[in-house]
């Protein structure tokens, strides 16, 4: 009787529609785990139109003259990707939220400098009215990742138009990651560790991550997620 109610409960979680987002800076590996982890659990994968933005080459090259409009652009994006989900019946894992956006991507322009006051203010206002409409995900999974391995993982795929990016522009970045995670944020999050590992290549790795969804998704044996 007690395996047969274990059983019920898994299908009954399998069947549920939940949205799962990943998180994580610049070269953490969102989009490579997104696309392991929506072939593993059968998930549908939602991807960061990076390569979409028409604004993006321009942006590294003058953040100052650049940001209010790139992250405009990927708010409407991200907007429209939100919508989506809250409309399908099935599980979703996202690569990169709405929320990263605003509050790690928006606000580091703004902190730096490069926003200016009255398009921050602007911006700020239209996500306030956009808000109204989203959902926080059932999981958010942040992928953390010190500085030096992230610049290792960037220099590695070697996108064109990361090659002007700064160092301390990466170092604030996880900054704001950290007060946005740890400070801000208010839904569900399973943090990973993910310096020295390499869950592409190394399928322990991988499931070692898989071990700590499941205990978080499954309520089963489940562990501490959000650490400091």
């Amino acid at each position: 009787m007690f395996f047969l109610r274990i059983c019920d409960f898994f299908c009954t979680f399998a069947a549920k529609s939940m949205y799962i987002a990943i998180s994580g800076n610049i070269g953490a590996g969102k989009t490579t785990l997104t696309k392991m982890l929506a072939k593993y659990y059968g998930w549908e994968p939602r991807f960061e139109s990076v390569s979409f933005n028409p604004y993006l080459e321009d942006y590294y090259t003058d953040i100052e003259r650049w940001s209010f409009a790139v992250e405009t652009y990927f708010l409407k994006e991200r907007f429209k990707d939100m919508l989506r989900i809250n409309e399908v019946g099935h599980t979703v894992v996202q690569d990169r939220s709405i929320f990263e956006g605003v509050y790690v991507f928006v606000t580091n322009n703004y902190k730096r400098g490069d926003l200016s006051e009255r398009d921050y203010q602007t911006y700020m206002e239209l996500f306030d009215h956009m808000k109204r409409l989203m959902k926080l995900p059932d999981l958010m999974i942040y992928l953390r990742k010190s500085v030096p391995s992230l610049i290792a993982q960037i220099q590695k795929r070697g996108r064109d138009y990361e090659k002007t990016m700064q160092i301390d522009y990466l170092r604030d970045l996880n900054d704001r990651y950290e007060e946005f995670i740890f400070k801000q944020y208010e839904g569900r999050v399973l943090v990973i560790d993910s310096d020295g590992m390499d869950f592409e290549n190394n399928m322990e790795d991988f499931r070692k991550i898989v071990n700590k969804i499941d205990a978080e998704l499954f309520g089963l044996f489940s562990e501490t997620t959000r650490s400091r």
